[in-house]
């Protein structure tokens, strides 16, 4: 019986292998035997991109278009068809899916409903991109009773460092429901914005929160004028 590609390729060299441990450096080939799996999945692949050519002619095919390259049967044309809708869902919601972040009423608006009854202090991060996009959920940092002692900059500063992250807004909450700022928010404030200049993160602003009220320290000019 006739050597097939996968069973001719060292154990690291083949397409599975390489999926797992660098699959940012497959080619498409190595990508689409994968999903495609079996014995024949090399030459399978190779066949379905020289049948669809790029891949968003790919993207365009149906499972029958798919079933017609010989290998695939209905499963696994459904399997390229999931992962090719997934794509699609996720470069979608990589523009849709993420509120930009614009304006203190806008982080405001995502955090009052979290945070505005709970009965400790919250201390959250919201990491923007470079178009002040949110990137993922609000991460909290601390929680209990915050003052400048306790809250180390570092801490703050490290998911947006982790992330990549273009700029950070910092929120935190005071259960009185009175967002007025202390002189320790604005101290806090000041080391913050004066660390990510030298960490090339921005801090955007630093919202304090209260019940159904907030006030943007950016927008008063608090801490922000160092």
């Amino acid at each position: 019986m006739k050597e097939t590609l996968l069973e001719a390729l060292p154990l690291r060299e083949r397409p599975a292998w390489r999926v797992a441990y660098q699959a940012r450096g497959c080619s498409t080939v190595e990508l689409l035997a994968a999903l495609i799996g079996g014995a024949r999945q090399v030459e399978i692949a190779q066949e379905v991109l020289g049948r669809f050519g790029p891949l968003h002619a790919l993207a365009r095919s149906n499972v029958d278009e798919l079933m017609q390259v010989g290998g695939i049967g209905r499963l696994g044309a459904a399997r390229l068809q999931a992962a090719l809708e997934l794509g699609r869902r996720f470069q979608q919601g990589e523009v849709e899916d993420r509120p930009a972040v614009s304006a203190p009423a806008d982080a405001a608006g995502l955090l009052l409903p979290r945070m505005q009854h709970l009965e400790q202090e919250h201390l959250v991060v919201l990491l923007l991109d470079a178009r002040n996009r949110l990137i993922g959920e609000p991460i909290e940092v601390y929680h209990g009773s915050l003052n400048a002692s306790l809250i180390r900059v570092g801490e703050v500063l490290r998911p947006a460092v982790r992330a990549n992250a273009a700029g950070i807004i910092v929120a935190h909450n005071h259960p009185s429901g009175k967002p007025d700022p202390s002189p320790e928010d604005v101290a806090v404030t000041r080391a913050l914005v004066e660390a990510g200049k030298l960490l090339d993160v921005e801090v955007l602003d630093h919202i304090i929160l209260g019940c159904g009220a907030y006030v943007s320290l950016k927008s008063r000019g608090l801490g922000f004028n160092c």
